[in-house]
């Protein structure tokens, strides 16, 4: 008989254990989620945990990357939208629905919350996690830059400021999930700051123009 390998199990799905190693972070902040608490969520042994992630340090790094990026695949989809409005709709939106995955447990933002500041260890993932919030909120100001530089009117908003007023809903969303609103509060918040925000935009930013604005 052949003697069975160390290690996690065969039916070890570590795209679930990230998700929950990511709520135990959410909920109890890097400081107070023990090696042990990580273990029995994840309901693996403590040599199987670090078989599949290494240290506390490295799963949280992975788990946050994770998160990050499909934060990022939001703006990333949100970008390819053919309008203005559609982009920024799209943004809001998806990302209200993120917030509120509670199929996934832990509402809210984990690349914005406090777990992000609680201690040294996770000094480069926060790095890697400004990197790609500064290159995201990049794309998007750009985006709205080419189109106010051939449509708007000398009198109308800038774009840099529809941009911070459009970045500023998207962490007062994420802020609004960590406090418990509901996904409909979320989305009617969002219905309201469209009103505003499409109101600014010059007329043609509205139009299909095969993806440029």
């Amino acid at each position: 008989m052949t003697p069975r390998s160390a290690g996690r199990p065969r039916s070890f799905d570590q795209e679930e254990a990230l998700r929950h190693a990511a709520h135990l972070f959410w909920k109890h902040g890097y400081s107070g989620t023990t090696t042990r608490m990580l273990a029995q969520e994840l309901g693996i042994s403590g040599s199987s945990l670090y078989a599949a992630f290494g240290t506390k340090a490295d799963l949280f790094d992975t788990a946050v990357r994770t998160y990050a990026r499909r934060y990022s695949a939001i703006y990333a989809r949100a970008l390819r939208q053919p309008t203005t409005e559609g982009a920024i709709s799209h943004l809001l939106r998806e990302s209200a629905r993120e917030f509120t995955r509670t199929e996934d447990g832990q509402p809210g933002c984990l690349t914005t919350s406090a777990v992000m500041s609680d201690a040294s260890p996770t000094l480069d993932v926060r790095t890697f996690v400004a990197d790609l919030q500064n290159t995201d909120e990049a794309l998007l100001r750009r985006r709205l830059e080419g189109a106010w530089h051939e449509l708007a009117p000398a009198d109308a908003a800038s774009s840099p400021d529809l941009s911070e007023l459009v970045l500023t809903v998207w962490h007062g969303l994420s802020v609004r999930a960590d406090l418990g609103a509901s996904r409909e509060q979320l989305l009617c918040a969002v219905d309201a700051a469209l009103d505003l925000i499409t109101g600014a935009l010059p007329c043609d930013a509205h139009r299909d123009d095969g993806g440029r604005l």
